[in-house]
């Protein structure tokens, strides 16, 4: 039986080639991948969008909820049946767990990328292109979220995340591993995600900005976060959810500003707890008001605050969307 996909260019590696003479990689006339997708499917029909070619660092806010909504106009006005999104991986992930998070579809939508330009040896983008219509056209994909597929493995957009400036198998999900493989002859899924969460948004006008911690920090960017009127701030903080005393004073000043501050580890594994007691530590954090999330990296942490703050301002409820 044929399948309606709909294939969403948006642009990245995936749609550049490098110059023979310079070696600098960059935006191609056409995008190489456009052309080879009717080649290797006879069963599918594509419906294919080029909203914009960017490279991945030229991607806001913005862009996703446009990519958001071409995604529901289509599943309305089409009747597609599953969705792959070609995109550049340096912010592929949060691009991902916007749409997990806003797109109210169980059908399969799937994001992809590449590490090597379409004229590099050993390109990666044809084949990644290739596997992700293979997940998408899969029945099994249906209901499990947004899926990141690179290198024949399935992840889920709110466990991967990028590991490597450069290596092919980039992707990973260093807490849970990926759910799924995908081979020469089958798609295979181990896991399913027990969780699912969706919000109403049709806007992104939030502020929203992301810190990591260090030794020795002290309170003069929250101070100076507080007089450019952010929205919220996520913080990647220390091990278990520890800051060093001298941001409490700043911390302090936000959450008195009523803007919601909220804390990930800068760890890639495990998540944040009212542990310590000392000054700084993760108990006090808690007593004065900071938001503690559950496992996120601190820039889908971002991008889940920014959603939150269109739904609601009140800390409790912000809190709550955190607990998953």
């Amino acid at each position: 039986m044929t399948k309606r996909i709909l294939v969403i260019h948006t642009g990245g590696t995936i749609s550049m080639e490098e110059d023979s003479e310079t070696g600098a990689v960059g935006l191609s006339i056409e995008n190489p991948i456009k052309k080879h997708a009717d080649g290797f499917f006879d069963d599918v029909d594509f419906l294919i969008e080029e909203p914009f070619n960017l490279p991945s660092p030229h991607i806001t806010a913005k862009e996703m909820l446009h990519i958001k909504q071409i995604i529901e106009d289509r599943i309305k006005d089409s009747h597609i049946e599953g969705v792959v999104i070609t995109h550049g991986t340096d912010t592929l992930e949060e691009t991902a767990y916007f749409l997990d998070l806003t797109v109210a579809s169980s059908i399969p939508i799937v994001v992809t990328g590449a590490m090597r330009s379409s004229n590099e040896i050993g390109s990666d983008g044809l084949y990644n292109f290739i596997s992700s219509i293979r997940v998408a056209t899969c029945n099994e994909a249906s209901g499990k979220g947004v899926l990141i597929v690179l290198n024949d493995e399935i992840h889920t957009a709110g466990n991967a995340t990028k590991t490597h400036t450069s290596n092919v198998s980039t992707f990973q999900s260093p807490q849970f591993g990926p759910i799924g493989i995908v081979t020469r002859r089958s798609v295979i899924f181990h896991h399913n995600p027990l969780y699912e969460e969706k919000y109403l948004l049709d806007t992104v006008a939030k502020r929203v900005t992301l810190l990591k911690a260090h030794a020795g920090m002290d309170s003069s960017l929250f101070f100076s976060l507080k007089e450019m009127k952010i929205d919220g701030l996520v913080i990647e903080a220390l091990g278990q959810g520890n800051m060093p005393p001298q941001t409490i004073p700043g911390i302090k000043a936000l959450l008195a500003a009523n803007i919601p501050v909220v804390i990930v580890s800068r760890c890639f594994n495990g998540i944040v707890q009212d542990t310590y007691g000392y000054d700084g530590g993760g108990k006090q954090l808690k007593e004065i008001g900071v938001i503690f999330s559950n496992g996120l990296n601190g820039q889908k942490a971002r991008i889940k605050l920014l959603i939150a703050l269109h739904i609601t301002t009140n800390h409790q409820k912000i809190q709550e969307i955190f607990a998953f």
